[in-house]
């Protein structure tokens, strides 16, 4: 075996063997890598923009996808460019169609010849339709549960109050509600203006796809305490100096606002202002202050002018006495005061079913004074005479009641309230 190991011809041919596996390795390696160099591939590119080609001043197309996934096959080195660079261009051209739906299919421009190219998808469902353009008005909305305790809402509104809506005439014709929703933190007590999305919804509150211009709009909300409108009930106080006679009270202003915690506000049925009639002897302005109910905040007025409409006391006539009494003494026509007291002021004009009571004064009675020709005026009595009010058109609540007096010819009287204070509960 060592001898034929040291032969020289063992020697030539392991080396011609080993030579000729060199030479092969070298050659199938240089064959995979001209393979792997010159040869087809395949690769997906995903999310490829799609362009749309039509008259999009006067139509609106929808159907159209964002992006396609586009998958090329070709030569190694030209697949790995165009997903590299990505310089080619995914479009629908729909210049020559008419208004309607329609099948179409993507197209790819500006990529190499040598590529296969598919598109996912390749066709789409098309709608072409007419623009229009639709100035409508913004809604404002807020969320009421953000106000603090005993604020309210009193008004909203946006600036600009209008917007141009653009898109698919079947799309604007089904707009619902063109909205701009503002919020805040908790606890809100006064009037802000804030920054606003519009916001374009059908019936079923779904987004609608169209353009709208402006697209913000500032929302201006109104907020302000508690309030409400209450009477006011003027109360006629002390009595009036003898012989003067209170025709009338006649305020300012017949009601006022008052704000304040919302249970309060809404129990309150008037504000009620006393009158001091006993020191006036004619008719005068008086400047009294508004009295603030507990639990109320503030009132819209602080001062309330009173117009009293008074009467003066009548002078007596005397008669000079002189040394003589003439002799038609005896025909002279003498006249005469007399006052009944606690008559009862009836209330005309009520249901059956209505309620009443009197709060100023509260007896519902007054004094009256008539004054006659004597001995006349001796025989009559308060049955002679009717005192009322007339509730036929009072409200619920306190009502200010004018006083009338019907009574006999021949004879002038007054009453001590010329209005009272009637509490009326309708049925």
């Amino acid at each position: 075996m060592d001898k034929m190991m040291n032969s020289p011809w063992f020697l030539r041919i392991t080396a011609l063997l080993l030579a000729m596996l060199l030479f092969l390795t070298i050659k199938s390696d240089e064959e995979s890598l001209n393979a792997s160099t010159n040869g087809n591939m395949t690769d997906i590119i995903r999310d490829v923009p799609v362009e749309v080609y039509y008259d999009d001043e006067n139509l609106v197309v929808t159907g159209v996808p964002e992006t396609v996934d586009v998958t090329i096959e070709g030569p190694t080195s030209i697949v790995q460019s165009a997903k590299q660079l990505q310089d080619f261009t995914v479009f629908v051209d729909l210049r020559n169609l008419n208004m309607g739906q329609h099948n179409v299919m993507l197209q790819v421009e500006n990529v190499s010849e040598k590529l296969e190219v598919t598109l996912d998808p390749s066709y789409i469902e098309v709608s072409i339709e007419e623009k229009i353009t639709r100035e409508m008005r913004v809604d404002a909305e807020f969320n009421e549960r953000l106000l603090a305790e005993d604020f309210i809402v009193t008004g909203m509104k946006t600036n600009p109050e209008r917007v141009l809506i653009t898109g698919a005439k079947s799309v604007v014709e089904s707009i619902s509600f063109v909205k701009a929703t503002v919020g805040g933190e908790p606890g809100l007590n006064k009037t802000f203006t804030q920054e606003a999305s519009v916001k374009v919804l059908d019936k079923d509150l779904s987004k609608l796809n169209v353009t709208i211009e402006p697209a913000q709009v500032d929302v201006t909300v109104n907020i302000e305490e508690y309030s409400k409108e209450v009477p006011i009930a003027l109360r006629q106080i002390g009595p009036p100096k003898e012989g003067v006679i209170i025709n009338d009270l006649t305020p300012s202003f017949e009601y006022v606002r008052v704000y304040g915690n919302r249970a309060v506000v809404d129990a309150l049925e008037s504000i009620k202002v006393d009158v001091d009639v006993s020191k006036l002897e004619e008719s005068k302005e008086l400047a009294l202050k508004l009295p603030v109910p507990k639990g109320v905040s503030r009132l819209s007025e602080s001062q309330l002018e009173v117009l009293v409409d008074v009467t003066p006391a009548p002078k007596e006539e005397s008669v000079e006495e002189s040394g003589q009494v003439p002799a038609e003494e005896d025909n002279e026509v003498k006249t005469k005061s007399r006052e009944f007291a606690d008559v009862n002021v009836e209330v005309k004009g009520l249901n059956e079913k209505d309620h009443y009571a009197f709060s100023q004064p509260e007896s519902g009675q007054v004094l009256l004074t008539v004054r006659g020709e004597s001995p006349y005026i001796d025989t009559l009595s308060a049955k002679d005479f009717q005192v009322y009010v007339d509730a036929s058109t009072a409200e619920n609540g306190e009502n200010l009641l004018v006083v009338t007096v019907e009574g006999p010819e021949n004879v002038t009287w007054t009453v001590s309230s010329p209005s009272v204070t009637v509490d009326v509960v309708r049925a």
